[in-house]
């Protein structure tokens, strides 16, 4: 299909758009019809783009391929091929639609849900389609199955992988009913038939673990994790072939990390699959059953991990392979070396290689080919980000205004791939990342932030404070220094004097975004500068998991953690918070009001018992500090950090790397019992100025730099982008009363703390990434922080529902019906409405509901 190029040498240093450009960039849609999305990256997808609310996990092709089948959030869309126009959206009647699973045969489409069922959309007389019978699968003992993908066996059989059913399920088309469940791997994916006799399903989480392995788990299922991060650490294929009138698992081929797309060649002899959490292909020989070649699909050999290779498509003449890079926004086109039937390179040809790159939308996580072969269908994930805007534009934009694309282009020929790579490494920042793997020097001055990983820094202590949900607009939108909304800021100065003080006497931040849009990717994205295939596909239902408390070993890349960076180079390291397990923490019956009178009276009646979810942060993490659920005001967190603060003083060691959450300006909404919203906002605001006053009057002080950011902006709206957010610098290198524009986000904060405590990047994210470097300055500034008082009382009561009529009483019925002892487990839309209706009373609400919301 394509003659030989060797088109990544040739590109890999090509510069393109230089790092200070796009250091000036908002995120959104630029002028040029460029795309900045707060990864770093820019979208400038090759083809035609559709654009609708949601986020596309699968395709396929129906009526004989004159019409694309979309699998989205909530609906079915289908797309006229030749207008590249939708024609139909089709919503399902509850539930959700995530991970993958979608196929059509003559006039019906099946896909599967979040659940516990097969849908089936069948065409009409009119041309349209309807829901027919749905078809249920067998659910496990407790929770839902969460069928994914599905194949076809002959006109009867269809098989669905359940990857909490840890099996896949044999259902018959003619009476509706599970005939047979498989027992398989952890989480299988997709499942293929090469042949009547013979099936394959890749296992996301690999084989289950063995007596004496390391082991956690995932949804309730035991899974094989790396002893040192506690990661998922394995991926197989299951073998399936039929025992007498029966199908049983034969065989388990290990593969590379979270495997998941399945293609066959088209003569059947060769299975690829896509291994996202290693940026791989394995290539299968379906006659021996085994792995016969790994091929590589990173852009660059010298990059490290995050490239999310997750779905693929065969060319029709076998000859070239299109995998779906995720991570970077690309299609990989790959020439496969051609084999003989004893499985050996035929002569001239040898192992696969990548021949160029082709631009798609943010995360490609389906590839599709026409069925003449001639064009590619790609559905993109996130597309282009939260760019919907389903209100007037003055309202503000949500995080949950999620845009899916799909792109439809031709396959290129030489030429066009060759200009689609210097595209894609441009808009990737390739030169910049190569740049930045660079050795450190020796001999080289500290400086607040080092021009190389691992060169020294001035800082020999971070402290990196997490906080809950807001955006810019909602906390500094009254900042005049800024580029605020005032009409969108709801926690303003009255409710946030630190945040405030904090921002005007070191450095506001303006153009800061969370890479996320709520808390299960965002704590990633915090954690681990990169959010995995797992959770990009779970947005239409988390049946599996909501894992921002870190509860689900298979959600999070195997390259780890900040911390586990930090630990691997022998830093030392201190947990307040984070992954600390969402769990009642204190006696049965205890009040808001008994801890926040042990914080005025410094005692510790209350008895506190946490549990930290990842084993490898147990050694380092404060035994009682809580997390979720907002029991405990921040105020009571920050003085058992301070209690701890001042014997670290006291010995004259503190730890190089500290994590303090800070949750409660999450809010509890109106519920009786605890604090109004902008009482618990402000014991937020205390906690933070108190720690800061503190870190700043300490020895310490010339030598530690403080980060503080939200882990996403998903409750509430922003007049630039749904993924701005609040952040701050704080030490005594920060240039002080300065207001830097520069287009940040969470990577470039993991990258800076990296820089500073001298360590490498973990994957293609934190090193492309920008570092803030505009806010230090070379000479400190060691004058102390003072803290301010709260403006508002931290004990303001919301009132008990006897004493409220109206919508006052409405929206406090309305939080009784949450569950806010969870982070996120109280719908947003509804959440957000009680907010602003807290704030601002009776003044119209943004946002008209959005039909994505989680």
């Amino acid at each position: 299909m394509f003659r030989l190029l060797t088109v990544l040498s040739a590109c890999a240093l090509v510069p393109g758009a230089l790092a200070d450009d796009r250091e000036r960039f908002f995120v959104g849609k630029q002028k040029d019809g460029r795309i900045v999305v707060p990864t770093n990256q820019v979208l400038r997808p090759a083809g035609t783009q559709v654009a609708f609310p949601g986020r596309p996990v699968d395709l396929a092709l129906a009526e004989d391929g004159r019409v694309l089948v979309i699998k989205n959030m909530r609906d079915l869309l289908f797309l006229d091929v030749a207008a590249a126009k939708i024609v139909q959206k089709l919503p399902l009647p509850r539930g959700g639609l995530s991970v993958v699973g979608l196929l059509a045969r003559g006039d019906r489409v099946f896909v599967s849900d979040s659940l516990n069922a097969v849908h089936v959309a069948r065409r009409q007389a009119d041309g349209k389609y309807a829901w027919d019978r749905p078809l249920p699968v067998l659910a496990p003992k407790a929770g839902a199955a969460h069928p994914a993908g599905m194949a076809f066996r002959g006109k009867d059989e269809l098989w669905v992988a359940t990857t909490r059913g840890n099996s896949v399920q044999r259902l018959s088309l003619r009476t509706g009913k599970v005939e047979q469940t498989v027992p398989v791997g952890v989480a299988p994916f997709a499942v293929v038939f090469p042949g009547a006799d013979k099936g394959y399903v890749s296992n996301w989480g690999g084989d289950p673990p063995r007596e004496g392995e390391p082991k956690s788990t995932t949804s309730g299922t035991p899974i094989r994790v790396d002893p040192r991060t506690r990661i998922a650490n394995r991926g197989s294929v299951s073998v399936l072939a039929r025992d007498g009138g029966a199908w049983k698992q034969t065989k388990t081929i290990r593969v590379g990390l979270r495997p998941s797309g399945l293609a066959l060649s088209p003569d059947r002899r060769w299975l690829y699959v896509a291994n996202a959490g290693s940026d791989t292909v394995s290539v299968l020989d379906t006659r021996r059953d085994e792995v016969v070649e790994t091929i590589s699909c990173r852009p660059e050999a010298r990059l490290p991990f995050g490239s999310g290779c997750n779905a693929l498509a065969v060319s029709t003449d076998g000859k070239t392979l299109f995998v779906a890079n995720g991570t970077n926004n690309c299609l990989a086109v790959v020439r496969l070396g051609q084999r003989g039937a004893d499985g050996k390179f035929l002569r001239g040809e040898g192992p696969a290689r990548v021949l160029g790159l082709v631009p798609t939308g943010w995360y490609p996580g389906a590839v599709l080919l026409s069925i003449d072969g001639k064009k590619l269908f790609v559905a993109n994930v996130k597309g282009h980000g939260s760019l919907s805007q389903p209100r007037p534009a003055e309202k503000g934009k949500s995080s949950h205004d999620h845009l899916g694309t799909v792109s439809i282009l031709d396959v290129p020929d030489a030429r066009a791939l060759a200009r689609y790579t210097r595209e894609v490494n441009e808009n990737n920042r390739l030169a910049y990342s190569l740049a930045g793997l660079e050795k450190a020097r020796p001999g080289v001055k500290a400086v607040p932030v080092p021009a190389r990983h691992g060169e020294p820094s001035v800082f020999k202590h971070v402290i990196y404070v997490i906080k809950e949900n807001r955006t810019y607009d909602q906390v500094f939108g009254d900042l005049k220094e800024g580029n605020g909304d005032p009409k969108l800021c709801i926690f303003g100065q009255k409710v946030t004097p630190n945040a405030h003080a904090l921002a005007r006497q070191f450095t506001l931040f303006d153009n800061f975004y969370c890479s996320g849009v709520l808390s299960a990717d965002g704590h990633s994205w915090a954690n681990a500068a990169y959010v995995t295939d797992y959770l990009e596909r779970a947005f239409g239902g988390f049946t599996r998991s909501y894992p921002y408390d870190g509860g689900d070993a298979l959600a999070f890349p195997a390259t780890g953690f900040l911390w586990d960076n930090a630990l691997a180079h022998k830093k030392t390291f201190r947990n307040y918070g984070e992954f600390v397990a969402s769990a009642s923490y204190a006696p049965k019956g205890t009040t808001w009001r008994d801890f926040y009178d042990d914080y005025k009276n410094k005692t510790r009646k209350v008895k506190v018992k946490t549990r930290v979810t990842f084993d490898s942060l147990a050694p380092h993490t404060h035994p009682t500090y809580p997390h979720f659920p907002l029991l405990a005001p921040d105020v009571y967190r920050a003085q058992l950090f301070l209690d701890e603060f001042r014997q670290f003083e006291k010995k004259g060691a503190l730890p190089n790397l500290i994590y303090l959450a800070l949750p409660c300006d999450h809010t509890n909404g109106l519920r009786p019992g605890f604090p109004t919203p902008r009482a618990m906002v402000a014991d937020n605001d205390l906690a933070l100025g108190q720690i800061v006053e503190a870190v700043s009057r300490s020895r310490f002080w010339k030598e530690t730099c403080i980060f503080v950011v939200e882990d996403d902006p998903q409750d509430g709206f922003d007049h630039v982008d749904a993924h701005r957010t609040v952040a701050l610098v704080i030490s005594p290198y920060t240039r002080r009363k300065f207001v830097d524009s520069t287009c940040y986000n969470q990577t470039g904060m993991v990258k800076t703390m990296e820089l500073l405590l001298g360590l490498p990047p973990m994957n293609q994210l934190d090193l492309s990434a920008t570092a803030m470097r505009r806010c230090f300055q070379d000479a400190p500034d060691l004058t102390p922080y003072r803290c301010l008082p709260n403006q508002i009382d931290l004990d303001e009561m919301n009132k008990p529902l006897k004493a409220l009529k109206g919508r006052a009483l409405h929206w406090a019925k309305k939080s009784l019906e949450l569950n806010l002892d969870e982070a996120d487990a109280a719908d947003e839309d509804t959440l957000n409405r009680i907010l602003w209706f807290s704030a601002r009373g009776d003044a119209p609400y943004p946002e008209k509901k959005n039909p994505n919301r989680r």
